[in-house]
């Protein structure tokens, strides 16, 4: 069953980094990466993703208190071949070993045209979007994803056997970015368990009940452990796939060993970027992109309420609102988090 909805109140951006930044330091956090992960979960409340940021934060300071992210990690070199590097991420905490990565890849793609970062032993790096919109609004085309624990089944079965998988492409676009950030399933847990919070039902089937059958009730997927792929059997598949590659490109574990475990960590990702500067056609390229996207929101709305958009496109109005106005936040959220 649904929740019953609770208040909603307004944080100032500024008031919520200091309190993140606050309790990291408590954890074990130094001065710099106290402040370099509160502002991820910051940006990421701003822009609306609260399911990977403000939400998550409670989770990411137990999981860090148990021992599964350890503050004080760096990532280290493994191999390299060509534009292609595996690290270990040594358990750091996922959002920094993400932000290392992202930005390594990009190191190789000035030096090669292409440059991709394979980190194996990380921790959730919370929204994979983050490290597309720091790609893209520099120049880089990127692409990058994760594996998860079992949180999925497959097409035709009610065992979960395959992980949401994050999958993120990004684009430069004008001083912003496209940028598709997408889990395996029709909504992510995290977005699930936020529907639920503010006892709406999803906009769409979300997964099957306990019953078999496809319901919009938050609840009942989250209890069920029952998840609707995307594209049915082709997101079943594109999972099985992302875990592959994340798995044998990393030389880290799969969704099957991390599962074993009984809480998510040790993952295994991939970050790859691309140096449009570097391309014979690079002079057109904006113009290409402006191009599409014209031709892209012409197309006929379905009803009068019906709205055209790119991926991406509403991410920017979101910020401002919020900045100018605070980021609206679940109160039992905020209680619980300034009292850790």
């Amino acid at each position: 069953m649904n929740t019953i909805p609770s208040e909603t109140i307004l944080i100032p951006a500024n008031q919520m980094k200091a309190e993140f930044q606050r309790i990291l330091l408590s954890i074990g956090f130094s001065n710099d990466k106290a402040e370099q992960c509160a502002e991820i979960f910051t940006v990421n409340s701003i822009e609306g993703i609260h399911s990977h940021g403000v939400n998550r934060f409670p989770r990411f300071v137990k999981n860090t208190k148990d021992g599964y992210v350890k503050p004080d990690a760096e990532p280290s070199f493994v191999h390299a071949v060509g534009s292609l590097e595996q690290w270990n991420g040594n358990l750091g905490p996922g959002p920094l070993n993400a932000n290392f990565a992202a930005e390594r890849a990009m190191q190789l793609a000035d030096k090669n045209g292409l440059g991709l970062v394979a980190l194996a032993n990380t921790n959730h790096w919370m929204r994979g979007g983050t490290y597309g919109w720091q790609a893209a609004k520099r120049g880089y085309v990127y692409m990058g994803w994760t594996n998860t624990e079992a949180n999925m089944p497959a097409w035709g079965a009610i065992d979960r056997r395959l992980g949401n998988n994050p999958f993120v492409i990004a684009v430069p676009y004008k001083e912003e970015a496209i940028v598709l950030d997408m889990a395996m399933t029709q909504f992510s847990y995290g977005k699930m368990e936020m529907y639920q919070q503010e006892g709406k039902d999803l906009p769409f089937p979300g997964g099957f009940n306990k019953h078999g059958e496809l319901t919009k009730k938050p609840g009942e997927v989250l209890e069920s452990w029952r998840a609707l792929p995307i594209g049915y059997w082709k997101g079943a598949g594109f999972s099985l796939l992302l875990d592959i590659l994340a798995t044998i490109l990393s030389g880290g574990l799969a969704t099957h060993e991390i599962s074993k475990r009984g809480v998510e960590y040790g993952i295994s990702q991939i970050f790859m970027t691309i140096s449009l500067n570097k391309l014979h056609n690079f002079p057109a390229i904006e113009n290409s992109i402006q191009q599409i996207i014209d031709d892209y929101l012409q197309s006929v709305p379905e009803s009068e309420n019906a709205t055209i958009r790119f991926p991406g496109e509403s991410i920017v109005k979101t910020r401002k609102k919020n900045l100018k106005d605070g980021i609206p936040v679940n109160k039992e959220v905020w209680d619980k988090i300034i009292t850790l």
